[in-house]
């Protein structure tokens, strides 16, 4: 049996629903395991059907397509999705349900308009509509958005010559969490599960800067998070890009980055300049999504014995990801 790439897609997300009723789930995998080439009796077992079963939906869907899986009376020809029911399911969608819950499910919409819960799926498939999901977002306060934006974003795309451009940041109260029970290691059909229960050793700061240009990282661990450590860390930058004319920093509005000492560290290196992100906006920052990756490679699931441990593997993953980094393809859309 061939499947279209988009029936696969369908399908597949049938099969997989928390929300279709169980008969739309059990033809989906059926139809799916036949299109696999699954024997009948493998087919049977997994499902717990019977062959007379498979050969019905098997010729229901050849004759049909999609919409021959729709359950049916007897006698009775599959039921289309017209128009109208299109825009019926679609305009009571982007209201809320009568019941006073927060949003539509499978079911409830099709109970409101007389449908199978597979036809609303399928039409919220093809609208790429996911009623269960929620973003959040948040808005910028600030009244020199978009100067503040624009002066960072034009750092990004055109880069003053002979200068460097760093997006600095600092991670702070990083925990070095000790596992008291083992890791069970992954497995087939198992994912790597750690236990509930940890000892606490301590935490450390990272300060790290991204070289926008190459894309590698500069960084280093203190213990405390202050303006002095903050300090510190920006003559550490400055000492190693003595060759460079101008050295750009893009840098969030932390207090500690808008003290005395950081005013007398720019009185002392006159070529050091401070682009601050605009208030609640530090997604301007690109070390934000460095900050991102190592959370995922090192610190969410990292076994640390000790702080030194912690910040051991820490510089262990910078000097890593330095031999292959690339700079981050940023982009930004006014949406």
């Amino acid at each position: 049996m061939f499947l279209s790439p988009e029936d696969r897609a369908e399908l597949e997300g049938w099969a997989h629903s928390r929300t279709l009723r169980a008969g739309d789930v059990m033809r989906a995998r059926l139809i799916l395991g036949l299109a696999d080439r699954v024997p009948y009796r493998v087919i049977m077992r997994r499902l717990g059907i019977t062959a007379p079963t498979i050969s019905l939906w098997k010729r229901r869907f050849q004759e049909s397509g999609m919409e021959g899986l729709e359950p049916q009376h007897r006698g009775t020809s599959p039921r289309k999705i017209t128009p109208a029911v299109q825009a019926r399911i679609v305009a009571r969608t982007l209201k809320a349900p009568p019941d006073g819950s927060t949003q539509w499910s499978c079911r409830k919409m099709a109970r409101g308009t007389g449908v199978s819960a597979a036809t609303v799926h399928r039409i919220w498939r093809k609208a790429k509509w996911r009623p269960h999901r929620l973003e959040r977002y948040m808005a910028s306060p600030d009244p020199d958005f978009e100067r503040k934006a624009a002066d960072i974003i034009g750092l990004y795309l055109d880069p003053p010559q002979h200068a460097a451009v760093f997006c600095v940041d600092e991670k702070t109260a990083i925990q070095a969490l000790d596992r008291t029970d083992p890791v069970l290691p992954l497995s087939p059909g198992r994912a790597e599960r750690h236990g509930f229960e940890y000892y606490r050793h301590g935490t450390l700061s990272l300060y790290a800067a991204l070289n926008v240009k190459s894309g590698k990282v500069q960084g280093k661990t203190a213990p405390r998070h202050t303006s002095k450590e903050f300090v510190d860390f920006l003559e550490q930058l400055l000492r190693k890009s003595r060759r460079f004319r101008q050295v750009h920093v893009v840098l969030d509005n932390l207090s500690a980055h808008k003290t005395q000492e950081v005013d007398a560290l720019l009185d002392a290196y006159p070529k050091l300049k401070l682009h601050f992100t605009p208030t609640y906006s530090s997604w301007l920052n690109q070390i934000e999504i460095w900050f991102a990756q190592i959370e995922r490679d090192v610190l969410a699931r990292g076994v640390f014995k000790s702080v030194p441990d912690l910040a051991r593997k820490i510089r262990r993953y910078i000097r890593a990801y330095g031999k292959t980094a690339r700079p981050f393809q940023w982009r930004y859309w006014d949406t």
